[in-house]
């Protein structure tokens, strides 16, 4: 057994016998699930947790594997376990999935409890704001009263944020990486692309596909549209160059460069482990993200945050691009909160926070320790 890892570990569920009030105004009825893990033990006093939160479609398997033959570890293995930057004989670390997805909280998949049949469509629309007070539920069903930290990048980046601004009593600090205050339109039109090429897959059927039979051809054009924007031009020059296919000839017409094939693979892999509806759920929650929503201004819901913060971008990052972090930095500033910038150069685009990790954690570990937790 590797002495960094967390080992074995196991996904467990938990059921709130409350409704949630959603942004919206609607109600997501009860009860509601979230799907957690956690890693490291908790101290006698309680004020040793870490809150991960996962990105667009991510879960909360973060680390460790949940069986000895799992050919992959959690998504921020190389952060989360014994010594490492979330350290878990120091830390106890907490990852949960946020409602709207499909990783064993509820979403459009779950049955609605009023019809016993599945969501799909009739499911709310959800905010980033609505999985963090899901996520407090949580907090609260553990007994915890504060939280060392709230880490998470890209839509993790966004709930960190929102936990400073609607409960800053409870978070001692946050960690936004690659994040942003409110989505561009660049960003927005992507990911009208991306539900585009699944409204127009005949199988999709407004939402209501069988399991069995979904809207694949859709769903993988989409994640290829969203994937290609995690990327940048420096690391698909990196990474494939202008290479054709070795199993194609350059001048048959369906013939494919090596970039190709990449986007094709990485699509039809992701329509085995992720819902259709739950992806379309989840880029809506992006496109409605802004800081600002129920303020009359960023300033003011910035206001609210009492905690040190410590913000990472990545030069090469298109999709939130590194001025857009800067943004909210500047406000904080200006509002006197304390503030700590890293701009990391990376050639990896927005996957930098998942590439190269080792470019950024140390300054994650000395802001921990200053801390003094």
């Amino acid at each position: 057994m590797d002495n960094s890892s967390v080992g074995i570990v196991k996904t467990r569920t938990v059921d709130f016998d409350g409704d949630l009030r959603l942004e919206s105004g609607r109600l997501l009825a009860a009860p509601i699930t979230l799907a957690y893990e956690t890693y490291g033990q908790l101290n006698a006093e309680r004020s040793n947790a870490i809150l991960v939160t996962h990105a667009w479609t991510g879960n909360a398997h973060a680390a460790g594997r949940h069986a000895d033959d799992d050919r992959k570890a959690g998504w921020w293995d190389d952060m989360i376990g014994p010594g490492k930057v979330l350290d878990t004989s120091r830390y106890y670390v907490i990852c949960s999935n946020v409602i709207g997805s499909c990783g064993g909280s509820t979403g459009p998949t779950s049955k609605n409890p009023r019809t016993g049949r599945p969501y799909n469509l009739s499911f709310p629309v959800i905010m980033v704001r609505d999985m963090v007070r899901a996520q407090k539920c949580l907090i609260d069903h553990l007994g915890l009263r504060t939280l060392v930290t709230v880490i998470g990048g890209s839509m993790g980046a966004m709930q960190a944020l929102e936990w400073g601004v609607l409960y800053p009593e409870v978070v001692r600090s946050v960690i936004p990486i690659a994040g942003t205050g409110r989505t561009s339109p660049m960003a927005i039109a992507l990911n009208a692309l991306a539900r585009q090429a699944i409204f127009n897959d005949p199988l999709w059927k407004k939402g209501n596909y069988r399991p069995e039979h979904p809207p694949a051809d859709g769903l993988a054009l989409g994640r290829a549209i969203g994937h290609i924007s995690f990327l940048s031009n420096a690391s698909m020059h990196l990474k494939f160059g202008r290479r054709f296919s070795a199993r194609d000839g350059m001048f048959d017409f369906f013939g494919q460069f090596e970039v190709e094939r990449y986007l094709e693979y990485n699509g039809r892999a992701f329509i085995d482990r992720f819902d259709t509806n739950a992806f379309l759920y989840l880029a809506k929650a992006l496109d409605l993200y802004d800081v600002a929503w129920n303020f009359e201004s960023r300033q003011q819901a910035l206001e609210r945050i009492r905690c040190p913060s410590l913000w990472f971008a990545f030069s090469s990052d298109w999709l939130y691009p590194p001025h857009e972090a800067e943004e909210v930095i500047d406000i904080l500033r200006g509002l006197g909160k304390p503030v700590e910038y890293h701009l990391i150069q990376s050639d990896y685009g927005h996957d930098s926070f998942l590439v190269e990790p080792e470019k950024f954690t140390h300054f994650i570990t000395g802001f921990l320790q200053r801390l003094g937790v």
